[in-house]
């Protein structure tokens, strides 16, 4: 059966990418991908658990690079929540999963948001932004207060004056980086081999990383994909869009082009949400593109 992910560690030259777990959730395949009905599933019975959901892994990835540390995502933060009938949520290890590395939240420089949805913020303050959140829940703080904290500046523009779920709890949220938000754009370079790559379509200033080799000694690289992909299945039913998909369009024509540009079979992909291993390659189609897991750790 087919569970979150662990953490696992990956590396790109002297580069790290790990991936720290937060938390996971169990969600129904149909709701939350209306593309795969009637039947799309019944090919892809290997990503579902038992009972017939969708598992999904929540969490950061942590980028070691030179003196650098960085944390791309935040995941849910401290929250244990249902949307009844559709999914389940729990989360709250992100710290814990940051310790196992020897790392306290004094340690990160920066932090890189892909887009904000809940589940990728919970950590950004001592409030979860999560509908189980109690109402009169006092913000003492951002949790990596000495990080920069970076986002596309579409997003943080869309986002503005909204706060319904599954977006970020603006208490939570946008009023504690209110004056420590900055803005990254498409290209731009985060730290020596980390740049920005835009991918909208899941929301509109959504963005992904890609991360190579300061020192130029591999020629390998790996994309941070955010949100591009929920799932491992997604790499070979590209057209299936998400139901919280802000432009469904966009994002299928986002997953298309980047999917292309992965045939190289020199490109590792990091998958936040992927069940099992959040690490693998996409494989030239055959007659429909095949995903690979990553597990040597190299």
């Amino acid at each position: 059966m087919v569970l979150p992910a662990p953490r696992a560690k990956t590396a790109i030259g002297a580069t790290t990418v790990t991936y720290l777990p937060d938390g996971h959730g169990w969600l129904d395949p149909a709701a939350f991908f209306p593309d795969s009905l009637p039947g799309g599933w019944a090919t892809h019975a290997e990503f579902l658990d038992g009972d017939g959901r969708f598992p999904v892994s929540i969490g950061s990835f942590l980028i070691r690079t030179g003196e650098r540390v960085i944390l791309v995502d935040l995941g849910l933060g401290a929250v244990d929540f249902a949307v009844p009938g559709i999914a389940e949520f729990k989360g709250g290890r992100l710290l814990e999963s940051l310790a196992g590395e020897g790392l306290t939240p004094q340690d990160v420089d920066t932090v890189v948001y892909t887009h904000l949805h809940h589940d990728h913020v919970g950590w950004t303050s001592n409030v979860a932004p999560a509908p189980d959140c109690p109402a009169d829940a006092r913000l003492t703080g951002l949790t990596f207060a000495g990080a920069r904290h970076l986002v596309c500046e579409a997003e943080w523009r869309y986002w503005a004056g909204k706060g319904a779920f599954p977006g970020p709890d603006a208490a939570a949220v946008q009023v504690p980086l209110a004056d420590r938000i900055a803005f990254v754009a498409d290209g731009d370079e985060i730290a020596p081999g980390v740049r920005a790559l835009a991918t909208p379509g899941h929301t509109p200033g959504h963005t992904s990383l890609v991360v190579t080799d300061p020192g130029g000694e591999s020629d390998r690289r790996l994309i941070i994909l955010g949100d591009v992909m929920h799932c491992q299945v997604q790499v070979a039913e590209s057209h299936w869009a998400f139901v919280f998909d802000v432009d469904p369009e966009q994002g299928v024509r986002t997953r298309e082009q980047l999917l292309k540009d992965l045939e190289d079979g020199n490109t590792l992909l990091a998958g936040g949400h992927f069940a099992g291993n959040v690490f693998g390659r996409v494989l030239p189609p055959a007659a429909v593109r095949v995903w690979s897991s990553h597990g040597d750790g190299a």
